[in-house]
């Protein structure tokens, strides 16, 4: 199970893939890298938050912090991952793509496909 506190929330998500796609950025650098606009005061808020979390280092460049990823895109990803086949289908992998083709999310020969390509991958 994913330790507490490795899952991001929605908004610590999404400042998180400005962080990545912009690189090491202040408050008012990944403000302005967000879709949408967020108060000054709650964006500073959110990258401490993530810097408790351990997701971010800060450095102080002048009198201004200058946040950058302790974490990469695809490690958040694998604990989002994970957090969701924790909590959701009791650990099991094979629940989570079953509920994916009940649902129609996926069919069946795409992940016949999506096998292959994962065993051609692996022969290399």
């Amino acid at each position: 199970m994913a330790k507490k506190g490795e899952s991001l929330t929605r908004l610590e998500l999404e400042i998180m893939q400005a962080i990545w796609k912009r690189g090491a950025s202040n408050v008012g650098e990944v403000q302005q890298g967000l879709g949408r606009e967020l108060a000054y005061t709650t964006v500073q808020t959110v990258l401490n938050t993530l810097h408790r979390k351990g997701k971010l280092r800060r450095k102080l460049d002048g009198r201004a912090y200058v946040y950058s990823a302790a974490v990469t895109e695809a490690k958040a990803l694998r604990h989002a991952v994970r957090d969701l086949v924790d909590r959701m289908f009791g650990g099991s992998s094979e629940e989570l793509v079953l509920s994916l083709i009940k649902s129609r999310e996926i069919d069946p020969e795409r992940i016949a496909r999506l096998s292959r390509e994962l065993d051609e991958e692996e022969e290399w």
